[in-house]
C-alpha cells in the first residue's frame, strides 16, 4: 500500500471513530430526557409481563390510563392533589402538584409525565386530560389491546362495547339481512 493510500485510510478511519464517538455522546447525553410511555398494568408487571421491563423508582416515564372514580384526593391548603390511575388491571397512584387541566375528572382519560416515586408511585410533574370522551391516545390504544388481548379482554371491550351489545347488534343485522332477502324474493316473483 503506497502512502498516499495508507494516510487517506487512516483519516477515512480517524473520521468515522470521531463521528461513532461524536454519536455515543449524544445518545448517552439524551437519554436522561427520554421519558418512555407506560400503562399501568406495565408499571406494575412490566412491558410484555417481564420483570426486568419494569420501571425502576427515580426513572421518569409517561403513563397513560383512567383516573378511578372515588380516588382524586385534593390537599385544602394546597395545589397538591392524588389519584389512581387504571387501564383494567392494577391501579397507579398519581401525585401531582399544580394547576389540573380543565377537562381532569374521575373516570376521565389522562396521560401524567413525571418520576417513579416507588413501584405503584408517580409523581407527575405534567398531566394532560383527553379532550373526547372517546379518544384514546394511539399509544395507549396499542399498549391497551397488546396487554389485555392475552387476558380474554377484547378490542370491543376496549371500545366500551359490551358482549351483550355486540350480541344484539349481530341480532339485529342478522334481522335485517333476513327482511332485505324476503323483500327480494317477494319483489323477483
Amino acid at each position: 500500500m503506497n502512502p498516499r493510500r495508507k494516510s487517506r485510510l487512516s483519516l477515512l478511519l480517524l473520521a468515522l471513530l470521531g463521528v461513532s464517538i461524536a454519536v455515543g455522546l449524544m445518545l448517552y447525553a439524551l437519554r436522561q430526557n427520554i421519558d418512555l410511555f407506560y400503562t399501568p398494568t406495565e408499571v406494575i408487571y412490566g412491558k410484555d409481563h417481564k420483570s426486568d421491563t419494569k420501571p425502576q423508582p427515580g426513572q421518569r416515564l409517561r403513563i397513560g390510563g383512567m383516573v378511578v372514580e372515588g380516588t382524586v384526593v385534593r390537599d385544602p391548603n394546597s395545589l397538591k392533589v392524588r389519584f389512581d390511575l387504571n387501564d383494567i388491571g392494577p391501579s397507579v397512584t398519581v401525585e401531582y402538584e399544580g394547576i389540573l387541566p380543565d377537562l381532569f375528572r374521575e373516570g376521565q382519560g389522562i396521560v401524567a409525565q413525571g418520576v417513579l416515586i416507588d413501584e405503584k408511585t408517580l409523581k407527575a410533574h405534567e398531566v394532560l386530560a383527553k379532550h373526547d370522551e372517546n379518544y384514546v391516545p394511539p399509544e395507549l390504544e396499542s399498549q391497551m389491546q397488546k396487554v389485555h388481548q392475552p387476558m380474554g379482554v377484547s378490542a370491543a371491550d376496549l371500545k366500551n362495547v359490551s358482549e351483550k351489545d355486540q350480541q344484539n347488534m349481530d341480532k339485529f343485522q342478522q334481522h335485517l339481512q333476513q327482511t332485505i332477502d324476503a323483500n327480494k324474493t317477494e319483489a323477483t316473483k
